[in-house]
């Protein structure tokens, strides 16, 4: 109960109306969808983000909790406030603030219902893909606090895949804006890690999310099948095959005999499941898709194939899958929804297994799950509530659930969260060093745990998670402590040997400059030569696992990026990652978050990357993630390490989403004299991009002007690049060109040899017109080129450039019209280099934009190599105090090192 003290200066914060005290009116904010109860103190409705700020001083000042509560749809009882406190309803903050149509951008209040803002930016002929099955009700911030998804996330990713920006009220109080309107933000993803973070880590205000252009066609499908595992079978054919649907949704016998009496749909009460496939894209290659998808499906024992003929009858088919909630309710008046997800190729396997559990606990259920990406909700029956000793069978079959997925290199909740439900079944999942990792970030972000707590954390009276676990002491490396000498590279040959250097390192307090291949990854800033122990991953590489049906990859982290496309090609798939230095490592990359022009069609790295083994300075060697779409499993560790620059941790193996080769690569190449024209017709196209993988303004490619003597001339180059399925990009290219017509530009050049990314990376390679001049006059490693990065905002970009134009002559540029970044490629010259940056720096609005340096011959004093101090700064200062205690990872890079 809250001290009368409390509760007075409570009232003086907001209005009368805006807080609840009455002890009827607290029931209804007992539960949520789940089944854990507890009753807040009160319940407070704030208005704005500084009443939120108000609400945490209070908190601070009379320790009490604090519960963030969306629309109340959330199953896992995140929002269930168990140990009392004060719930912050965020119910009256449901504005849609800002919808940027020309950099798919929109900014809201967290109360906002994720349908409202799709069916807003419609109007923009824009889409919102996030769509949980509670989409008419739930709310952004719920979405974000439990990184949701929904039937289309197989093609389109979940929500972390489109959060740009948070504005958030720390656990002390202060406002802090994590990320922003601009792409790649130096430093950790600090918005990447709350996503999933079930409001334990702070309070959100205001939401920015990333739009994609609304495919202008779909269809849909439904197929009957014998069994699961024939409709397995065809799932994995169809993405063998290389096609990415938008969704792949299936149902079991079980649950259509419960939906069928119920929804009237039309489904066979007869077949042992059923396959809704829908796919979208450019109306032309709709029947094509369909008709590749139906031979396999059929090919795999599909039958009774039924296409929707309208959206009348699409609806009708989805009416079916949305209806299992509503037809469980008829047999049962209660149910627990098991919520896991396993890699595909498990499906029927872990179907079987959860079959077999119920069976042995006497329990009904049935299975609607989300094929693509191997998210499972199998629905156990409650038919008496108050049955004490069936809710305990349900749990403890619930467990066994568990405990299988788990085995099977799974995610023991993938889009409803850990909460209260999920909380003792953490350490199935996760080591203790992994435990101690996570509790770190919340000590970071809530050192007095006044933020849910007792959501995601075992409640153990004993949790040995919560102080470091001791780093297993291997004789090897013990061996080796005579022979370390600062200066002379070591390269351990195994994780556990990489944990065990790191420890020693730390132990006897020695600097470590992590190194990707043969050269260290970044300069040694601060540290003076010959002082820093080398640690190098060229022995951690090659391939450890290779998963072609579940789409995913994992290698060491020394591993040459060219030698995984090589490794893929040949069997036509490919990870969406691209570096202009050949022997740039996947470790390296992902510590330095790099990306190039194909983050339009396929997102940035940030998506791409599924899971790290990674090893902290301390000793502790933590796995994050794993290889799946969907894990909400405790908090996002992997976006820590994403931007680091290895100050955080070693990575020693990385796991990537793999794609399929597009069956079409094509490019249009247009001369351009005069660069604020450009400019405009790259605008003017931004539109029409769906799957472009490039739109590119360029200055200094010799690669183009060699191609075609019509782009010789001109200054600039325009570049196009589009690629997928054949029909998608030639109707695009079609609407491209009549754009380029209407807006009288010069007709392209169309071509498939080269595309976006040829000339990103030969620009930033140093290749271009200038960087070839500066080699002919040295060949010296002075005249490797310096390379910036200035993110701006997408619709900030034009004009900044030409505001810019006389400061950045004589340097080769490409200008990411979609992201809104800029490259700018210029020889060293000491002076005239040290001044340009200052110069940009400068010139980079403070409020939103930043420059970095990417590639430079010399080192570079700290921050000069980020531009302008990140807002994030602070917190991953205190975080890498928690797994770099006595920072010597990288020392220098961050702050100056310690004297």
């Amino acid at each position: 109960m809250l001290e009368e003290r409390a509760l007075a200066a409570l009232r003086t914060l907001l209005s009368p109306d805006q807080v609840f005290t009455d002890a009827t009116a607290l029931i209804a904010y007992e539960g949520d969808g789940g089944l854990d109860r507890g009753r807040p103190d009160a319940v407070v409705f704030p208005r704005s983000a500084e009443e939120v700020v108000r609400l945490v001083h209070w908190a601070n000042e009379y320790s009490v909790p604090l519960i963030a509560r969306g629309a109340g749809t959330g199953l896992s009882g995140g929002a269930v406030a168990d140990r009392g406190g004060v719930q912050v309803a965020f119910s009256q903050m449901q504005a849609i603030l800002e919808v940027d149509p020309l950099g798919r951008r929109a900014l809201v209040q967290p109360a906002v219902i994720n349908l409202a803002l799709d069916e807003q930016v419609k109007a923009y002929d824009l889409y919102f893909p996030p769509d949980p099955s509670s989409q008419r009700v739930s709310t952004l911030g719920g979405n974000v606090a439990e990184n949701s998804g929904g039937p289309h996330c197989f093609k389109y990713g979940v929500m972390t895949n489109y959060l740009t920006s948070l504005e958030v009220v720390l656990a002390d109080g202060r406002r802090q804006l994590l990320g922003g309107p601009a792409c790649d933000y130096p430093l950790s993803d600090l918005c990447g890690l709350l996503c999933g973070s079930e409001g334990t880590l702070a309070l959100i205000t205001t939401i920015g999310v990333r739009l994609v252009r609304r495919p202008p066609g779909v269809q849909t499908l439904l197929a009957t099948f014998d069994s699961v595992e024939q409709a397995g079978q065809a799932v994995s054919a169809i993405i063998a095959a290389g096609l990415i649907p938008a969704t792949m949704e299936m149902m079991d016998q079980q649950i259509i005999q419960m939906i069928e009496p119920f929804a009237h749909a039309g489904l066979p009460l007869e077949a042992g499941a059923a396959l809704i496939v829908e796919v979208d894209g450019y109306p032309a290659s709709l029947a094509g898709q369909m008709e590749e998808i139906s031979r396999l499906l059929l090919a795999y024992g599909g039958h009774d194939l039924r296409l929707a003929r309208d959206e009348e009858e699409r609806a009708r088919i989805w009416l079916a899958r949305k209806s299992a909630a509503g037809a469980a309710t008829r047999l049962a008046p209660a149910y627990y929804t098991v919520d896991i997800t396993v890699p595909r190729s498990r499906l029927a396997e872990m179907l079987q297994r959860v079959n077999a559990i119920c069976q042995r606990y006497g329990l009904r259920t049935g299975h609607v799950f989300h094929a693509g990406d191997g998210n499972l909700h199998p629905m156990l029956l409650i038919p008496n509530p108050d049955d004490a000793s069936l809710l305990e069978r349900v749990r403890e079959a619930g467990r066994e659930i568990v405990r299988a997925c788990v085995a099977f290199n799974g995610s023991l909740t993938g889009e409803h969260g850990v909460g209260i439900e999920k909380r003792e079944f953490m350490s199935l999942m996760h080591s203790p060093a992994e435990l101690s990792a996570m509790w770190d970030v919340k000590q970071v972000f809530d050192p007095h745990n006044l933020l849910n707590p007792g959501k995601i954390f075992p409640q153990h009276e004993v949790q040995p998670w919560a102080e470091h676990p001791a780093p297993a002491e291997g004789p090897a490396v013990a061996d080796l402590t005579p022979l370390l000498q600062p200066g002379e590279p070591q390269a351990p040959a195994s994780d556990e040997e990489a944990a065990q250097l790191l420890a020693r390192c730390t132990a006897c307090n020695w600097p470590v400059l992590l190194m990707g291949g043969e050269e260290p990854a970044q300069a040694p800033f601060s540290v003076p030569a010959g002082t820093a122990f080398l640690l190098s991953t060229t022995r951690l590489r090659g391939l450890r696992e290779d998963a072609p049906d579940d789409l995913f990859i994992t290698v060491g982290a020394g591993t040459p990026l060219v030698e995984v496309q090589d490794w893929l090609g040949r069997r036509r798939q490919q990870v969406a990652l691209i570096s202009p230095w050949p022997e740039a490592t996947l470790g390296g990359l992902v510590a330095a978050n790099v990306n190039g022009p194909r983050r339009l069609r396929y997102g940035s790295l940030r998506e791409q990357v599924l899971s790290l083994t990674v090893a902290l300075a301390d000793g502790r060697l933590i796995r994050t993630g794993r290889p799946l779409t969907k894990n909400v499993a405790g908090y996002d560790l992997t976006k820590a390490f994403i931007g680091s620059y290895g100050t955080l941790g070693l990575l020693t193996s990385v796991t990537l989403k793999c794609w399929p080769r597009p069956r079409l690569r094509r490019s249009l190449l247009v001369p351009v004299e005069d660069l604020r024209q450009g400019l405009i017709w790259a605008r003017q196209l931004l539109p029409l991009t769906l799957v472009a993988s490039a739109l590119l303004l360029c200055r200094g490619s010799q690669l183009a002007q060699r191609y075609s003597p019509q782009l010789h001339a001109a200054p600039y180059l325009l570049v196009y690049t589009a690629e997928g399925l054949t029909g998608d990009v030639e109707s695009e290219l079609e609407e491209v060109t009549s754009a380029l017509q209407r807006a009288q530009a010069p007709a392209p050049v169309t071509c498939e040899e080269l595309s976006g990314d040829d000339l990103w990376c030969e620009l930033l390679r140093g290749e271009g017109e200038n960087g070839l001049r500066a080699r002919e006059r040295s060949t010296a490693r002075a005249a490797t080129p310096v390379v910036v990065r200035l993110g701006l905002t997408t619709r900030d970009l034009p004009r900044w450039l030409i505001d810019q134009q006389q400061l950045l002559e004589g340097c080769d540029l490409v200008a990411d019209v979609a992201a809104g970044l800029l490259y700018v490629v210029t020889p060293w010259a000491e002076a005239r280099t040290t001044t340009l940056l200052e110069q940009l720096r400068a010139a980079v609005p403070a409020d939103e934009g930043y420059l970095t340096v990417m590639d430079q011959p010399h080192p570079s004093s700290p921050f000069a190599f980020f531009g302008p101090a990140s807002p994030s700064l602070e917190l991953m200062l205190r975080l890498k105090q928690r797994w770099d205690p006595q920072g010597i990872l990288n020392r220098g890079l961050l702050l100056p090192s310690p004297s």
